[in-house]
């Protein structure tokens, strides 16, 4: 049975595992969508982090507002206890819907991003607000790096 992970590029699959250990340096159990924008940015070479660097977003100020907003965690967390927020399993089908509406056969980087960005109202969401961006620019410098009219 295919599962929600199969189209996903491997840069998004290691985007995943970053997010993962983002998590469990904050001794969080969870993966949310303050995790996943800290994976983007730090995988450092995909879409996503391209447009996210272009805009200013960097990984030290991103941990720092991620810190300032939840705090860490009060034990540790084995990478196996982690799981996807409610917020970050729906950014994922957004994701998902994304690649398809884009007539891409995958998922990146960059559909993660625009994932987040249709969803609006996590954590991650006013990570890159405290940055100064825009989730409507986002998308625009995603569709401008795609090749597509915003």
């Amino acid at each position: 049975m295919a599962g929600p992970f199969d189209r996903f590029d491997d840069r998004a699959k290691r985007v995943l595992a970053m997010s993962q250990d983002e998590a469990v340096r904050l001794n969080h159990n969870y993966i949310g969508t303050e995790h996943l924008v800290l994976g983007l940015v730090r995988e450092g070479e995909g879409v996503a982090a391209q447009v996210l660097t272009s805009l200013g977003v960097e990984l030290s100020k991103a941990r720092t507002v991620v810190e300032s907003i939840i705090g860490r965690g009060d034990s540790t967390t084995s990478p196996s206890e982690i799981t996807l927020s409610p917020r970050t399993k729906k950014l994922i089908e957004l994701a998902i819907d994304e690649g398809r509406k884009l007539g891409h056969g995958h998922v990146g980087t960059e559909h993660l991003l625009l994932g987040l960005v249709r969803e609006g109202e996590g954590i991650g969401s006013a990570v890159l607000e405290s940055f100064g961006v825009s989730l409507e620019r986002v998308r625009e410098r995603v569709l401008e790096t795609l090749g597509k009219p915003s």
